[in-house]
């Protein structure tokens, strides 16, 4: 520890001072993304559904706050995420999901507040819906799309840490977007595989015209 002239020890630096004499970006505002309803077409199974509900107005379905202090092979990126409640139709809001582009990357979600699900599916077939809730650890492996849905009534909030490398890949989801859908049958959050869902609208669809 150095001395000032007067021999007298110097203060200690306190943390916000040693976070401004840094050049790399702790201690700033996260940069703030958001998704509105009409940026998630696609995502959601019913397209009438989708449409009803865009045509009632355009809210904000999630938002992202990124933190990206340095970029190199060890480094961390985190975000914190906030997916709003409710649902198009029967399904629950939903982000649009990702693959790394690094597919060897994985990453950790903790959850914060609120009632989720994490869909994750593997590039092997394998697919899990795993619970996202106030202090719970979801660990997503390497080549795993992965999508965060709120099934419950209050905002669910999460970090989300991956390596500095992974990069998003959106483009692949949104070809053939996730096998499995998160939909409220009798009061209940319910996953369904997407291609049963699909089959019951289309069941759905036809009885209502031939009424």
């Amino acid at each position: 520890m150095q001395a000032d002239g007067s021999g007298d020890a110097a203060a200690p630096a306190t943390v916000t001072e040693v976070r401004n004499e840094r050049t790399d970006t702790r201690g700033e505002r996260a940069p703030r993304s958001e998704r509105k309803l009409s940026q998630l077409a696609g995502c959601y199974a019913d397209p009438h559904a989708f449409n009803a509900a865009l045509e009632q107005g355009d809210p904000v379905i999630y938002s992202v706050s990124s933190l990206e202090p340095a970029s190199g092979d060890g480094d961390l990126h985190i975000g914190l995420g906030m997916v709003m409640p409710g649902k198009v139709g029967a399904e629950y809001h939903l982000t649009r999901g990702h693959l790394h582009s690094w597919r060897e990357a994985a990453e950790i979600y903790i959850g914060l507040t609120g009632n989720g699900l994490m869909l994750l599916e593997g590039q092997d077939g394998a697919d899990a819906a795993v619970p996202l809730t106030s202090n719970s650890i979801v660990y997503v492996p390497g080549h795993t799309a992965h999508r965060t849905v709120n099934i419950g009534t209050e905002p669910l909030t999460y970090l989300g840490i991956y390596p500095a490398k992974a990069g998003h890949d959106y483009a692949a989801i949104a070809q053939n977007n996730f096998r499995q859908v998160v939909i409220e049958q009798g009061g209940q959050p319910t996953v369904l595989q997407r291609k049963d869902w699909l089959e019951t609208l289309r069941s759905n669809l036809e009885l209502s015209v031939k009424e």
